[in-house]
């Protein structure tokens, strides 16, 4: 590997400097509505998930995964 003076370090394969972290918050993502209430909630159970500890998030993971499967092995025009 070849070591480089700082000031002298080649920018990544994009052509972009290396983050060196956050200058400023991301921009909050639109939400996703599909117009099937079972789906919309769960996409909205999943985004709750941002900030709470990861562990919490493996069965989350699993709950919406149950609720997907559950909506679309549902008949069309009846509740999942």
């Amino acid at each position: 590997m070849t070591d480089y003076p700082s000031s002298q370090a080649p920018e990544d394969l994009d052509g972009v400097p290396a983050d060196d972290g956050p200058d400023e918050a991301w921009p909050e993502p639109e939400r996703t509505h599909t117009g099937v209430p079972a789906v919309d909630e769960v996409l909205a159970d999943v985004d709750r998930l941002d900030g709470t500890p990861l562990e919490e998030h493996l069965p989350a993971f699993e709950k919406a995964h149950d609720a997907l499967r559950s909506a679309l092995d549902a008949d069309p025009g009846e509740p999942a």
